[in-house]
Protein backbone atom coordinates (compact mmCIF):
# COMPACT_ATOMS: atom_id res chain seq x y z
CA UNK A 1 0.00 0.00 0.00
CA UNK A 2 1.40 3.44 -0.87
CA UNK A 3 2.30 5.92 1.84
CA UNK A 4 -0.12 8.73 2.71
CA UNK A 5 1.47 12.03 3.72
CA UNK A 6 0.53 13.15 7.24
CA UNK A 7 0.59 16.83 6.36
CA UNK A 8 2.11 18.77 3.50
CA UNK A 9 5.79 18.85 4.30
CA UNK A 10 6.93 22.25 5.48
CA UNK A 11 8.70 23.89 2.56
CA UNK A 12 12.29 24.84 3.17
CA UNK A 13 12.50 23.19 6.59
CA UNK A 14 13.72 19.89 7.91
CA UNK A 15 13.03 18.45 11.30
CA UNK A 16 16.44 17.42 12.54
CA UNK A 17 16.83 16.22 16.12
CA UNK A 18 13.98 16.35 18.58
CA UNK A 19 12.37 18.95 20.73
CA UNK A 20 9.74 18.48 23.35
CA UNK A 21 6.96 20.52 24.79
CA UNK A 22 5.16 19.40 27.93
CA UNK A 23 1.41 19.24 27.38
CA UNK A 24 -0.62 17.87 30.29
CA UNK A 25 1.23 14.79 31.52
CA UNK A 26 2.67 13.84 28.11
CA UNK A 27 5.88 14.68 26.30
CA UNK A 28 4.75 16.31 23.07
CA UNK A 29 7.65 15.50 20.74
CA UNK A 30 8.57 16.29 17.14
CA UNK A 31 9.99 13.47 15.06
CA UNK A 32 12.24 12.93 12.06
CA UNK A 33 10.48 13.56 8.75
CA UNK A 34 11.17 10.02 7.49
CA UNK A 35 9.36 8.24 10.32
CA UNK A 36 6.78 5.84 8.95
CA UNK A 37 3.89 4.19 10.80
CA UNK A 38 1.39 1.52 9.93
CA UNK A 39 -1.36 3.66 11.43
CA UNK A 40 -1.41 7.30 12.42
CA UNK A 41 -4.14 8.96 14.49
CA UNK A 42 -3.96 12.74 14.18
CA UNK A 43 -5.57 15.78 15.83
CA UNK A 44 -7.35 13.78 18.53
CA UNK A 45 -7.98 14.63 22.17
CA UNK A 46 -6.37 11.80 24.11
CA UNK A 47 -7.73 10.40 27.36
CA UNK A 48 -5.01 8.03 28.56
CA UNK A 49 -7.21 5.75 30.69
CA UNK A 50 -5.37 6.54 33.92
CA UNK A 51 -7.64 9.37 35.01
CA UNK A 52 -5.26 12.12 33.91
CA UNK A 53 -6.55 15.27 32.18
CA UNK A 54 -7.08 14.97 28.43
CA UNK A 55 -4.54 16.43 26.02
CA UNK A 56 -4.14 17.02 22.27
CA UNK A 57 -1.63 14.82 20.48
CA UNK A 58 -1.09 12.39 17.62
CA UNK A 59 -0.47 8.65 17.99
CA UNK A 60 1.85 6.56 15.82
CA UNK A 61 1.32 2.79 15.67
CA UNK A 62 3.58 0.09 14.24
CA UNK A 63 2.39 -3.51 14.15
CA UNK A 64 0.34 -3.89 17.34
CA UNK A 65 2.09 -1.25 19.48
CA UNK A 66 1.82 2.45 20.20
CA UNK A 67 5.33 3.63 19.35
CA UNK A 68 4.99 7.40 19.58
CA UNK A 69 2.68 10.02 21.04
CA UNK A 70 3.13 13.71 20.30
CA UNK A 71 3.40 16.15 17.43
CA UNK A 72 3.81 13.78 14.50
CA UNK A 73 3.33 16.50 11.88
CA UNK A 74 5.90 15.19 9.42
CA UNK A 75 5.13 11.50 9.72
CA UNK A 76 3.72 9.24 7.04
CA UNK A 77 1.64 6.12 7.48
CA UNK A 78 -0.11 3.38 5.55
CA UNK A 79 -3.38 4.64 7.02
CA UNK A 80 -4.27 7.93 8.69
CA UNK A 81 -7.29 8.57 10.91
CA UNK A 82 -8.15 12.22 11.42
CA UNK A 83 -9.59 12.37 14.95
CA UNK A 84 -10.19 16.11 14.93
CA UNK A 85 -13.02 16.82 17.37
CA UNK A 86 -12.96 13.25 18.66
CA UNK A 87 -11.85 11.55 21.89
CA UNK A 88 -9.10 8.95 21.56
CA UNK A 89 -9.37 6.44 24.40
CA UNK A 90 -7.90 3.05 25.24
CA UNK A 91 -10.16 0.26 24.02
CA UNK A 92 -12.84 -0.60 26.54
CA UNK A 93 -12.38 -3.75 28.61
CA UNK A 94 -15.57 -5.61 29.48
CA UNK A 95 -14.58 -7.40 32.69
CA UNK A 96 -17.87 -9.24 33.17
CA UNK A 97 -19.32 -10.93 30.09
CA UNK A 98 -21.06 -14.13 29.06
CA UNK A 99 -19.85 -14.42 25.49
CA UNK A 100 -17.82 -17.58 26.23
CA UNK A 101 -18.01 -19.94 23.22
CA UNK A 102 -20.43 -17.53 21.55
CA UNK A 103 -17.35 -16.05 19.88
CA UNK A 104 -17.39 -19.10 17.61
CA UNK A 105 -20.84 -18.32 16.22
CA UNK A 106 -20.25 -14.55 16.33
CA UNK A 107 -16.51 -14.07 15.68
CA UNK A 108 -17.07 -10.47 14.56
CA UNK A 109 -18.33 -9.66 18.08
CA UNK A 110 -20.68 -7.08 16.60
CA UNK A 111 -22.52 -5.79 19.67
CA UNK A 112 -19.28 -5.49 21.64
CA UNK A 113 -16.81 -4.08 19.13
CA UNK A 114 -19.31 -1.46 17.95
CA UNK A 115 -19.58 -0.07 21.48
CA UNK A 116 -15.81 0.19 21.74
CA UNK A 117 -14.99 -3.07 23.54
CA UNK A 118 -11.61 -4.52 22.57
CA UNK A 119 -11.31 -7.19 25.30
CA UNK A 120 -13.94 -9.42 26.89
CA UNK A 121 -13.58 -11.51 30.05
CA UNK A 122 -15.87 -14.56 30.07
CA UNK A 123 -16.28 -17.45 32.52
CA UNK A 124 -18.25 -15.33 34.97
CA UNK A 125 -20.96 -16.27 37.48
CA UNK A 126 -19.37 -19.64 38.16
CA UNK A 127 -19.71 -21.04 34.64
CA UNK A 128 -16.86 -21.58 32.18
CA UNK A 129 -16.54 -23.70 29.04
CA UNK A 130 -13.76 -25.83 30.57
CA UNK A 131 -12.78 -28.17 32.04
CA UNK A 132 -15.37 -30.81 31.16
CA UNK A 133 -15.90 -34.28 32.55
CA UNK A 134 -14.40 -37.31 30.85
CA UNK A 135 -17.54 -39.14 32.04
CA UNK A 136 -19.50 -37.05 29.52
CA UNK A 137 -16.69 -36.93 26.99
CA UNK A 138 -18.46 -38.44 23.98
CA UNK A 139 -21.62 -36.39 24.56
CA UNK A 140 -19.63 -33.18 25.05
CA UNK A 141 -17.39 -33.82 22.05
CA UNK A 142 -20.41 -34.45 19.80
CA UNK A 143 -22.14 -31.32 21.12
CA UNK A 144 -19.19 -29.04 20.43
CA UNK A 145 -18.65 -30.60 17.02
CA UNK A 146 -22.31 -30.25 16.01
CA UNK A 147 -22.79 -26.71 17.34
CA UNK A 148 -19.39 -25.13 16.70
CA UNK A 149 -17.58 -27.49 14.34
CA UNK A 150 -14.95 -28.08 17.02
CA UNK A 151 -12.84 -31.17 17.36
CA UNK A 152 -11.95 -31.57 21.03
CA UNK A 153 -8.63 -33.22 21.79
CA UNK A 154 -8.83 -32.95 25.56
CA UNK A 155 -10.95 -31.68 28.42
CA UNK A 156 -8.65 -29.18 30.14
CA UNK A 157 -8.64 -25.39 30.10
CA UNK A 158 -5.46 -25.53 28.03
CA UNK A 159 -7.12 -27.82 25.47
CA UNK A 160 -9.99 -25.37 25.02
CA UNK A 161 -7.82 -22.25 24.88
CA UNK A 162 -5.48 -23.92 22.38
CA UNK A 163 -8.47 -24.82 20.23
CA UNK A 164 -9.79 -21.24 20.40
CA UNK A 165 -6.37 -19.92 19.40
CA UNK A 166 -6.82 -21.68 16.05
CA UNK A 167 -9.84 -19.44 15.31
CA UNK A 168 -10.03 -15.72 14.51
CA UNK A 169 -12.03 -13.05 16.35
CA UNK A 170 -12.50 -9.31 16.17
CA UNK A 171 -12.34 -8.80 19.95
CA UNK A 172 -9.65 -10.05 22.33
CA UNK A 173 -10.87 -12.77 24.69
CA UNK A 174 -9.88 -14.02 28.14
CA UNK A 175 -11.66 -16.31 30.57
CA UNK A 176 -12.09 -17.04 34.23
CA UNK A 177 -12.49 -20.54 35.62
CA UNK A 178 -16.05 -21.23 36.76
CA UNK A 179 -16.17 -22.67 40.28
CA UNK A 180 -19.70 -23.90 39.56
CA UNK A 181 -18.27 -25.79 36.58
CA UNK A 182 -15.64 -27.35 38.85
CA UNK A 183 -18.25 -28.31 41.46
CA UNK A 184 -20.51 -29.97 38.90
CA UNK A 185 -17.48 -31.88 37.63
CA UNK A 186 -16.39 -33.34 40.97
CA UNK A 187 -19.42 -33.07 43.29
CA UNK A 188 -22.41 -33.06 40.96
CA UNK A 189 -25.65 -31.07 40.99
CA UNK A 190 -26.84 -32.00 44.48
CA UNK A 191 -27.04 -29.76 47.54
CA UNK A 192 -24.42 -31.34 49.77
CA UNK A 193 -21.02 -30.66 51.27
CA UNK A 194 -18.00 -31.72 49.24
CA UNK A 195 -16.00 -34.61 50.66
CA UNK A 196 -12.33 -34.16 51.55
CA UNK A 197 -11.34 -36.01 48.38
CA UNK A 198 -13.70 -33.95 46.21
CA UNK A 199 -12.41 -30.70 47.68
CA UNK A 200 -8.82 -31.75 46.95
CA UNK A 201 -9.74 -32.56 43.35
CA UNK A 202 -11.46 -29.20 42.96
CA UNK A 203 -8.45 -27.34 44.36
CA UNK A 204 -6.11 -29.16 41.99
CA UNK A 205 -8.40 -28.30 39.08
CA UNK A 206 -8.45 -24.62 40.09
CA UNK A 207 -4.67 -24.41 40.18
CA UNK A 208 -4.22 -26.35 36.94
CA UNK A 209 -6.84 -24.38 35.01
CA UNK A 210 -5.37 -21.02 35.97
CA UNK A 211 -1.86 -22.19 35.13
CA UNK A 212 -3.34 -23.27 31.79
CA UNK A 213 -4.41 -19.69 31.14
CA UNK A 214 -7.59 -18.73 33.02
CA UNK A 215 -6.99 -15.28 34.52
CA UNK A 216 -8.82 -16.05 37.78
CA UNK A 217 -11.77 -17.93 39.24
CA UNK A 218 -15.44 -16.97 39.47
CA UNK A 219 -18.37 -18.14 41.57
CA UNK A 220 -22.09 -17.88 40.90
CA UNK A 221 -23.72 -18.27 44.30
CA UNK A 222 -27.31 -17.66 43.17
CA UNK A 223 -27.07 -20.45 40.59
CA UNK A 224 -26.93 -24.19 41.08
CA UNK A 225 -24.66 -26.02 41.70
CA UNK A 226 -22.34 -23.19 42.76
CA UNK A 227 -24.93 -22.06 45.30
CA UNK A 228 -24.39 -25.31 47.22
CA UNK A 229 -20.78 -24.39 48.07
CA UNK A 230 -20.46 -23.02 51.60
CA UNK A 231 -18.11 -20.25 52.68
CA UNK A 232 -15.38 -22.62 53.87
CA UNK A 233 -15.34 -24.44 50.54
CA UNK A 234 -14.99 -21.17 48.65
CA UNK A 235 -12.14 -20.05 50.90
CA UNK A 236 -10.28 -23.29 50.21
CA UNK A 237 -10.84 -23.02 46.46
CA UNK A 238 -9.62 -19.42 46.47
CA UNK A 239 -6.48 -20.48 48.33
CA UNK A 240 -5.74 -22.68 45.30
CA UNK A 241 -5.71 -19.69 42.93
CA UNK A 242 -2.01 -19.11 42.16
CA UNK A 243 -0.83 -16.02 44.02
CA UNK A 244 0.60 -14.55 40.81
CA UNK A 245 -3.02 -14.20 39.66
CA UNK A 246 -5.17 -14.17 42.78
CA UNK A 247 -8.38 -12.93 41.12
CA UNK A 248 -11.70 -14.09 42.57
CA UNK A 249 -14.85 -12.69 40.92
CA UNK A 250 -18.19 -13.47 42.51
CA UNK A 251 -21.84 -13.25 41.67
CA UNK A 252 -22.66 -13.07 45.35
CA UNK A 253 -25.08 -15.26 47.25
CA UNK A 254 -27.77 -12.60 47.33
CA UNK A 255 -28.39 -9.24 45.66
CA UNK A 256 -31.60 -8.14 47.35
CA UNK A 257 -32.83 -8.77 50.92
CA UNK A 258 -29.55 -10.30 52.12
CA UNK A 259 -27.16 -8.30 49.97
CA UNK A 260 -25.26 -6.91 52.95
CA UNK A 261 -24.63 -10.39 54.31
CA UNK A 262 -23.51 -11.49 50.84
CA UNK A 263 -20.94 -8.68 50.69
CA UNK A 264 -19.70 -9.69 54.14
CA UNK A 265 -19.22 -13.26 52.92
CA UNK A 266 -17.36 -12.16 49.78
CA UNK A 267 -15.00 -10.01 51.85
CA UNK A 268 -14.42 -12.83 54.34
CA UNK A 269 -13.50 -15.19 51.49
CA UNK A 270 -10.99 -12.66 50.17
CA UNK A 271 -9.55 -11.94 53.60
CA UNK A 272 -9.15 -15.57 54.64
CA UNK A 273 -7.81 -16.78 51.28
CA UNK A 274 -5.71 -13.81 50.20
CA UNK A 275 -7.69 -13.47 46.96
CA UNK A 276 -8.09 -10.23 45.03
CA UNK A 277 -11.85 -9.66 45.13
CA UNK A 278 -14.13 -8.53 42.29
CA UNK A 279 -17.80 -8.26 43.33
CA UNK A 280 -19.79 -8.74 40.15
CA UNK A 281 -22.66 -6.43 39.09
CA UNK A 282 -23.03 -4.88 42.55
CA UNK A 283 -26.63 -3.90 43.21
CA UNK A 284 -29.32 -3.34 45.83
CA UNK A 285 -32.24 -5.03 44.12
CA UNK A 286 -35.84 -4.76 45.27
CA UNK A 287 -37.72 -1.66 46.37
CA UNK A 288 -37.21 -2.41 50.07
CA UNK A 289 -33.43 -2.59 49.52
CA UNK A 290 -32.73 0.45 47.37
CA UNK A 291 -31.47 2.40 50.39
CA UNK A 292 -28.79 -0.25 51.06
CA UNK A 293 -26.46 0.84 48.25
CA UNK A 294 -24.57 3.13 50.62
CA UNK A 295 -24.12 0.29 53.11
CA UNK A 296 -22.74 -2.05 50.44
CA UNK A 297 -20.22 0.57 49.33
CA UNK A 298 -19.28 1.35 52.94
CA UNK A 299 -18.46 -2.31 53.51
CA UNK A 300 -16.24 -2.27 50.44
CA UNK A 301 -14.49 0.91 51.63
CA UNK A 302 -13.87 -0.63 55.06
CA UNK A 303 -12.28 -3.71 53.52
CA UNK A 304 -10.07 -1.54 51.32
CA UNK A 305 -9.00 0.52 54.35
CA UNK A 306 -8.02 -2.74 56.04
CA UNK A 307 -5.66 -3.55 53.17
CA UNK A 308 -7.75 -5.85 50.98
CA UNK A 309 -7.85 -5.40 47.22
CA UNK A 310 -11.56 -5.06 46.51
CA UNK A 311 -13.31 -3.84 43.37
CA UNK A 312 -16.72 -4.21 41.82
CA UNK A 313 -18.45 -3.75 38.50
CA UNK A 314 -21.90 -2.73 37.35
CA UNK A 315 -23.89 -2.18 34.17
CA UNK A 316 -25.62 1.24 33.76
CA UNK A 317 -29.21 -0.04 33.78
CA UNK A 318 -31.89 -0.53 36.44
CA UNK A 319 -32.98 -3.94 35.16
CA UNK A 320 -31.09 -7.21 35.33
CA UNK A 321 -31.11 -10.26 33.03
CA UNK A 322 -31.22 -13.85 34.27
CA UNK A 323 -33.13 -17.11 34.05
CA UNK A 324 -36.78 -17.07 35.09
CA UNK A 325 -35.92 -19.90 37.48
CA UNK A 326 -33.83 -17.46 39.50
CA UNK A 327 -37.10 -16.12 40.97
CA UNK A 328 -37.64 -19.50 42.60
CA UNK A 329 -35.97 -20.77 45.81
CA UNK A 330 -32.59 -22.49 45.57
CA UNK A 331 -33.79 -25.65 47.28
CA UNK A 332 -36.43 -26.11 44.59
CA UNK A 333 -33.68 -26.18 41.93
CA UNK A 334 -31.54 -28.75 43.74
CA UNK A 335 -30.63 -31.65 41.44
CA UNK A 336 -31.02 -29.92 38.08
CA UNK A 337 -33.85 -29.09 35.69
CA UNK A 338 -35.78 -32.36 35.90
CA UNK A 339 -35.84 -32.31 39.70
CA UNK A 340 -36.90 -28.65 39.63
CA UNK A 341 -39.82 -29.35 37.30
CA UNK A 342 -40.89 -32.31 39.42
CA UNK A 343 -41.13 -30.00 42.44
CA UNK A 344 -43.22 -27.54 40.42
CA UNK A 345 -45.64 -30.41 39.83
CA UNK A 346 -45.62 -31.46 43.48
CA UNK A 347 -48.60 -30.44 45.61
CA UNK A 348 -46.34 -30.83 48.62
CA UNK A 349 -43.77 -28.28 47.40
CA UNK A 350 -45.65 -25.81 45.24
CA UNK A 351 -47.26 -23.79 48.05
CA UNK A 352 -43.90 -23.10 49.69
CA UNK A 353 -42.32 -22.30 46.32
CA UNK A 354 -45.11 -19.86 45.45
CA UNK A 355 -44.81 -18.05 48.78
CA UNK A 356 -41.08 -17.42 48.21
CA UNK A 357 -41.49 -16.41 44.56
CA UNK A 358 -44.42 -14.06 45.11
CA UNK A 359 -42.50 -12.27 47.86
CA UNK A 360 -39.46 -11.84 45.62
CA UNK A 361 -41.52 -10.59 42.67
CA UNK A 362 -43.56 -8.18 44.79
CA UNK A 363 -40.31 -6.41 45.63
CA UNK A 364 -39.60 -5.68 41.96
CA UNK A 365 -40.59 -2.40 40.37
CA UNK A 366 -43.94 -3.33 38.84
CA UNK A 367 -44.36 -6.77 40.42
CA UNK A 368 -45.12 -9.31 37.63
CA UNK A 369 -45.22 -6.40 35.17
CA UNK A 370 -41.54 -5.98 36.02
CA UNK A 371 -40.69 -9.50 34.80
CA UNK A 372 -40.29 -9.50 31.00
CA UNK A 373 -39.62 -12.65 28.95
CA UNK A 374 -36.49 -12.20 26.81
CA UNK A 375 -35.99 -15.71 25.47
CA UNK A 376 -37.66 -19.10 25.54
CA UNK A 377 -36.44 -22.51 24.42
CA UNK A 378 -39.61 -23.65 22.66
CA UNK A 379 -40.59 -22.29 19.26
CA UNK A 380 -44.31 -22.55 19.96
CA UNK A 381 -43.92 -20.07 22.81
CA UNK A 382 -41.86 -17.48 20.95
CA UNK A 383 -44.79 -15.07 20.71
CA UNK A 384 -44.39 -14.39 24.42
CA UNK A 385 -40.89 -12.92 24.01
CA UNK A 386 -40.92 -9.26 24.97
CA UNK A 387 -44.08 -9.61 27.05
CA UNK A 388 -44.33 -9.32 30.82
CA UNK A 389 -45.48 -12.30 32.85
CA UNK A 390 -48.52 -10.22 33.78
CA UNK A 391 -49.41 -9.74 30.11
CA UNK A 392 -48.82 -13.41 29.26
CA UNK A 393 -50.99 -14.47 32.20
CA UNK A 394 -53.86 -12.37 30.86
CA UNK A 395 -53.57 -14.08 27.47
CA UNK A 396 -53.44 -17.54 29.04
CA UNK A 397 -56.12 -16.74 31.60
CA UNK A 398 -53.84 -17.91 34.41
CA UNK A 399 -52.50 -16.34 37.57
CA UNK A 400 -48.99 -14.85 37.03
CA UNK A 401 -47.24 -17.44 39.21
CA UNK A 402 -49.00 -20.25 37.35
CA UNK A 403 -47.94 -18.63 34.07
CA UNK A 404 -44.30 -18.59 35.17
CA UNK A 405 -44.37 -22.26 36.15
CA UNK A 406 -46.18 -23.16 32.91
CA UNK A 407 -43.47 -21.52 30.79
CA UNK A 408 -40.71 -23.23 32.75
CA UNK A 409 -42.32 -26.66 32.47
CA UNK A 410 -43.20 -26.31 28.79
CA UNK A 411 -39.69 -25.14 27.83
CA UNK A 412 -37.72 -27.52 30.04
CA UNK A 413 -36.57 -24.59 32.20
CA UNK A 414 -35.28 -22.66 29.21
CA UNK A 415 -36.71 -19.20 29.87
CA UNK A 416 -34.72 -15.99 30.28
CA UNK A 417 -36.08 -12.78 31.75
CA UNK A 418 -35.40 -9.12 32.40
CA UNK A 419 -36.26 -7.98 35.91
CA UNK A 420 -36.77 -4.33 36.82
CA UNK A 421 -35.34 -4.38 40.32
CA UNK A 422 -33.03 -1.38 40.84
CA UNK A 423 -33.43 2.37 41.29
CA UNK A 424 -31.68 5.19 39.44
CA UNK A 425 -30.50 6.75 42.70
CA UNK A 426 -28.76 3.60 43.95
CA UNK A 427 -27.39 2.91 40.47
CA UNK A 428 -25.75 6.34 40.38
CA UNK A 429 -24.23 5.85 43.83
CA UNK A 430 -22.68 2.56 42.79
CA UNK A 431 -21.46 3.70 39.37
CA UNK A 432 -19.81 6.81 40.82
CA UNK A 433 -17.65 4.88 43.31
CA UNK A 434 -13.98 5.00 42.20
CA UNK A 435 -13.53 1.22 42.67
CA UNK A 436 -16.53 0.28 40.52
CA UNK A 437 -15.86 -0.60 36.88
CA UNK A 438 -18.28 -0.63 33.96
CA UNK A 439 -19.26 -4.08 32.65
CA UNK A 440 -22.03 -5.40 30.42
CA UNK A 441 -22.85 -8.75 32.04
CA UNK A 442 -23.81 -9.78 28.49
CA UNK A 443 -22.68 -11.91 25.61
CA UNK A 444 -21.92 -10.69 22.11
CA UNK A 445 -24.95 -10.35 19.82
CA UNK A 446 -25.75 -9.02 16.36
CA UNK A 447 -28.95 -7.78 14.70
CA UNK A 448 -29.05 -10.71 12.27
CA UNK A 449 -29.56 -14.50 12.58
CA UNK A 450 -28.74 -16.50 14.55
CA UNK A 451 -27.53 -13.89 17.07
CA UNK A 452 -30.86 -12.05 17.20
CA UNK A 453 -33.04 -15.09 17.93
CA UNK A 454 -34.00 -13.71 21.32
CA UNK A 455 -34.50 -10.30 22.86
CA UNK A 456 -31.21 -9.18 24.34
CA UNK A 457 -30.83 -6.97 27.37
CA UNK A 458 -29.90 -3.59 25.86
CA UNK A 459 -26.64 -3.70 27.83
CA UNK A 460 -25.34 -6.18 25.22
CA UNK A 461 -25.23 -3.28 22.73
CA UNK A 462 -25.19 -0.14 24.83
CA UNK A 463 -23.35 -0.50 28.14
CA UNK A 464 -20.29 1.64 27.46
CA UNK A 465 -21.96 4.36 25.34
CA UNK A 466 -24.74 4.64 27.94
CA UNK A 467 -22.26 5.04 30.79
CA UNK A 468 -20.83 8.06 28.98
CA UNK A 469 -24.01 9.52 27.47
CA UNK A 470 -26.29 9.16 30.48
CA UNK A 471 -24.01 9.20 33.50
CA UNK A 472 -21.27 11.60 32.34
CA UNK A 473 -23.03 13.93 29.90
CA UNK A 474 -26.50 13.94 31.44
CA UNK A 475 -26.18 13.01 35.11
CA UNK A 476 -22.56 14.21 35.56
CA UNK A 477 -21.74 11.63 38.24
CA UNK A 478 -18.03 11.84 37.31
CA UNK A 479 -15.70 13.29 34.69
CA UNK A 480 -15.18 11.66 31.31
CA UNK A 481 -11.59 10.88 32.31
CA UNK A 482 -12.80 9.08 35.43
CA UNK A 483 -15.46 7.13 33.53
CA UNK A 484 -12.99 5.99 30.90
CA UNK A 485 -10.61 4.85 33.64
CA UNK A 486 -13.45 2.59 34.89
CA UNK A 487 -13.58 1.06 31.41
CA UNK A 488 -9.87 0.72 30.69
CA UNK A 489 -6.92 0.75 33.09
CA UNK A 490 -8.97 -0.26 36.13
CA UNK A 491 -10.13 -3.59 34.63
CA UNK A 492 -6.79 -4.11 32.87
CA UNK A 493 -4.96 -3.85 36.18
CA UNK A 494 -7.49 -6.15 37.87
CA UNK A 495 -6.79 -8.96 35.43
CA UNK A 496 -3.07 -8.10 35.44
CA UNK A 497 -2.87 -7.17 31.77
CA UNK A 498 -0.55 -4.20 32.12
CA UNK A 499 0.12 -3.58 28.43
CA UNK A 500 -3.51 -2.73 27.67
CA UNK A 501 -6.08 -0.31 29.05
CA UNK A 502 -3.95 2.82 28.67
CA UNK A 503 -2.55 5.01 25.94
CA UNK A 504 1.19 5.06 26.51
CA UNK A 505 4.24 4.40 24.37
CA UNK A 506 5.04 0.71 23.90
CA UNK A 507 1.58 -0.43 25.01
CA UNK A 508 -0.71 -2.55 22.83
CA UNK A 509 -2.73 -0.45 20.39
CA UNK A 510 -6.25 -1.28 21.53
CA UNK A 511 -7.98 2.06 20.92
CA UNK A 512 -11.54 3.38 20.80
CA UNK A 513 -12.26 6.72 19.14
CA UNK A 514 -15.55 8.36 20.09
CA UNK A 515 -17.53 11.50 19.43
CA UNK A 516 -18.49 12.85 22.85
CA UNK A 517 -21.25 14.98 21.32
CA UNK A 518 -22.87 12.08 19.46
CA UNK A 519 -22.23 8.99 21.56
CA UNK A 520 -25.48 7.34 22.58
CA UNK A 521 -26.89 3.89 23.27
CA UNK A 522 -29.73 3.04 20.89
CA UNK A 523 -30.81 -0.37 22.24
CA UNK A 524 -33.97 -0.49 24.35
CA UNK A 525 -35.77 -3.19 26.30
CA UNK A 526 -38.39 -3.38 23.54
CA UNK A 527 -36.04 -3.03 20.54
CA UNK A 528 -32.70 -4.31 21.77
CA UNK A 529 -30.73 -5.21 18.64
CA UNK A 530 -29.49 -1.72 17.77
CA UNK A 531 -25.90 -0.55 17.55
CA UNK A 532 -24.92 2.63 19.42
CA UNK A 533 -23.96 5.84 17.68
CA UNK A 534 -20.89 8.01 18.12
CA UNK A 535 -18.07 5.44 17.94
CA UNK A 536 -16.56 5.79 14.45
CA UNK A 537 -13.29 3.89 14.98
CA UNK A 538 -12.15 0.90 17.02
CA UNK A 539 -8.64 -0.53 16.77
CA UNK A 540 -7.64 -3.96 18.10
CA UNK A 541 -3.97 -4.96 18.32
CA UNK A 542 -3.09 -2.16 15.91
CA UNK A 543 -5.65 -3.22 13.29
CA UNK A 544 -8.69 -1.10 12.43
CA UNK A 545 -11.86 -3.15 13.02
CA UNK A 546 -14.48 -0.38 13.01
CA UNK A 547 -13.64 2.14 10.28
CA UNK A 548 -15.87 5.21 9.96
CA UNK A 549 -18.65 3.32 11.72
CA UNK A 550 -18.47 0.16 9.61
CA UNK A 551 -17.08 -3.26 10.52
CA UNK A 552 -14.11 -4.05 8.28
CA UNK A 553 -14.42 -7.80 8.80
CA UNK A 554 -10.95 -7.83 10.34
CA UNK A 555 -10.43 -10.34 13.14
CA UNK A 556 -7.15 -9.46 14.88
CA UNK A 557 -8.30 -10.47 18.38
CA UNK A 558 -6.20 -12.78 20.52
CA UNK A 559 -6.83 -15.28 23.30
CA UNK A 560 -5.15 -13.76 26.36
CA UNK A 561 -3.89 -16.11 29.05
CA UNK A 562 -2.78 -15.61 32.61
CA UNK A 563 0.89 -14.93 33.21
CA UNK A 564 1.51 -18.07 35.27
CA UNK A 565 1.61 -20.57 32.38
Amino acid sequence: MSKISRRKFLQGTALIGTSSLLLGNQSYSKIFFNDNFDLLIINGTIIDGLGNPSFKADIGIKNDRIVDIGNLAAATAKKVINADGLIVSPGFIDIHTHTDLGILTNPLGESKIRQGVTLELSGNCGSSFAPISFNNWEESANHFNDKYGLVLKGNSMNDFLTMLESHSFSVNQATLLGLGTIRSLFVGLDDRKATVDELLKMKNAVEASIKDGAVGAASGLEYTPGSFADTDELIELCKAIPKEVGLYATHMRNEDDYGEEAVDEAIKIAKDSGARLQMSHLKASGKSNWHKAESLLAKMDKAIAEGLEVHSDRYPYVAYHTGLANLFPLWSRDGGDNAFIQRLNSEKDIKKIKEYTEKKVNNLDGNWNGVVISGIGKAELNDYKGMSIQKVSEELNLEPFETATYLIKESGNSVSMVGFGMSEKSTEKILSHPRVMIASDAGAHAPYPPMNNKIAHPRAYGTFPRAIAKYVKERKICSLEEMIKKMTSLPADKILIKDRGRIEKNKIADITILDFNKIKDEATFIDSHNYPTGIPYVIVNGTVVIDNGEHTGNKPGKILRSFTS
